[in-house]
């Protein structure tokens, strides 16, 4: 068992001194962010080592599959960077628009809680792992434990009853 740690241990050494700086090219071409970039390697290296055993040249091409890994996280970071206001965004003069702004936002987070309610339990589970719990699919996937597709198929009617509903609520 240590020595096959220890194998793993210089796989990933390998693996890292190997494709990192092309990873590290790779996502600053999608995040535009060097920190963020690195933070993409970093979690694409931490990808590789859990699925180490099965990553070796005859199984497939060891840079395509880090190369796949490191733009799904790079993407996932750019639609939650999308998803989320920036901390410490400037604030206009203007405070009564922040009063209103804050006001629409909690009008809608109730508006988007009763809505939620009227989902199935199945459609709200993938929401609440997916968009609450910050999960990919394939994560949600596992910890939902049913396929890939049902999770991608029960977000799309989630979402589109979301949306249907949430236009004849205006």
């Amino acid at each position: 068992m240590l020595s096959e740690a220890r194998n793993t241990e210089i796989f990933m050494q390998q693996l890292y001194s190997e494709h990192a700086p092309m990873l590290l090219s790779w996502s600053m071409r999608i995040v535009k962010d060097r920190q963020a970039a690195q933070d993409v390697v970093q979690e694409t290296m931490v990808r590789a080592w859990r699925s180490s055993d099965r990553l070796s040249p005859v199984e497939g091409s060891v840079k395509g599959w880090l190369m796949r890994v490191a733009h799904n996280v790079a993407v996932d970071w750019v639609r939650a960077r999308r998803a989320r206001p920036v901390a410490g965004a400037e604030i206009d003069e203007d405070s009564s628009a922040i009063v209103d702004d804050a006001a629409s936002g909690v009008a809608s987070a109730v508006a988007v809680r009763q809505v939620l309610t009227q989902l199935s339990p199945l459609h709200r589970a993938v929401i609440f792992q997916v968009y609450y719990m910050d999960q990919t699919v394939p994560e949600a996937a596992r910890r939902l434990g049913v396929p890939l597709g049902t999770v991608k198929s029960r977000l799309f009617y989630a979402l589109r009853e979301l949306r249907s509903t949430m236009s004849s609520c205006r």
